[in-house]
């Protein structure tokens, strides 16, 4: 199976636009599956517009719950928790002790040491998963409540969920909506992936940033293709990207230009290949006939630890 994930180094940078894109170009081409692995902050629901068809609820660590009833309220619980999570519920009169849910770490001391064994240790609910019929074909994808962690674990979750169901489906392509960054859940996003697109912009923080998520690329040995949105607002800097991805065999895919197409799409809560035909959507056109066509190869690992390139 080909599996395409699209991310950045940073966030903004336009890359859940062009992978909605990608989408609507790829139904035109006997279909993908659709994975929007962006967890903590999802958003490719927004322009596909999902048919919930199935719900199912997402745990992962745990989280200490006090019963009030047993509760002799001793302070054990406050004595020995670091975390402050142990407090007395307020606007009530003091029958016992609670747990705030956000400054518990799960680390069970207080359900281990409790002498009334009032405490119980139960495995924490952090938010939801969906599977979903778009109109560009079948979505999986997710949203992590605030404030909840383990999004690396969903990621791996949704994948492996992706990938079952393309292969029930007989689906030989899956797009990915990635993460930002280049910490755990863009790892998760790149696990398995014969490809990866990074959508980058011409400003110095985007060239940094492309360095890391580069790298990260490399040391894992995904194949790894550029493309620089917005390119046409600071050439300079778009042609230092351009030599840097040369320097470090990474293929420049294409140059977007600055389109007041793309703000028209969002408004109207579609595509911007679904909108008449701008420069814009032309070179998305021809950066997605590359990607089709792109034949698998691991990529060579580069030299970690090199200098950021001063631009």
């Amino acid at each position: 199976m080909h599996e395409v994930v699209v991310i950045s180094g940073k966030g903004g940078t336009g890359k859940t636009s062009i992978t909605a894109a990608f989408a609507h170009l790829a139904s035109m081409r006997g279909g993908a599956m659709l994975c929007d692995l962006d967890v903590d902050a999802p958003d490719l629901h927004l322009l596909l517009g999902p048919d919930r068809q199935e719900e199912h609820d997402f745990h992962s660590g745990f989280e200490a719950v006090i019963d009030r009833e047993k509760c002799v309220a001793c302070g054990t619980c406050v004595d020995l928790c670091r975390f402050g999570a142990v407090r007395k519920p307020s606007g009530e009169d003091f029958a016992g002790y609670c747990i705030d849910p956000l400054r518990c770490e799960g680390c069970k001391v207080c359900a281990q040491f409790c002498p009334a064994e009032a405490i119980d240790f139960k495995e924490k609910h952090c938010g939801e998963w969906y599977a979903s019929g778009t109109r560009f074909g079948p979505m999986i994808h997710a949203q992590l409540y605030p404030g909840q962690e383990n999004s690396g674990r969903l990621v791996a979750l949704l994948k492996k969920e992706a990938r079952n169901r393309a292969e029930r489906l007989g689906l030989s392509l899956m797009l990915c909506d990635g993460a930002p960054g280049i910490g755990c859940p863009v790892i998760s996003s790149l696990s398995g992936a014969s490809q990866a697109v990074i959508v980058t912009e011409p400003t110095p923080s985007g060239l940094h940033d492309l360095l890391r998520v580069a790298e990260l690329c490399g040391h894992f040995r995904i194949p790894a293709g550029v493309v620089i949105n917005k390119f046409d607002l600071n050439l300079q800097n778009s042609m230092d990207i351009e030599n840097f991805c040369r320097e470090r065999e990474l293929a420049v895919l294409g140059l977007l230009p600055h389109d007041e197409v793309v703000v028209r799409a969002m408004v109207q809560a579609k595509c911007v290949t679904e909108l008449p035909a701008t420069p814009f959507s032309e070179a998305l056109r021809t950066i997605w006939g590359q990607i089709v066509d792109f034949e698998p190869r691991a990529a060579a690992r580069p030299a970690l630890f090199q200098p950021t390139p001063n631009i």
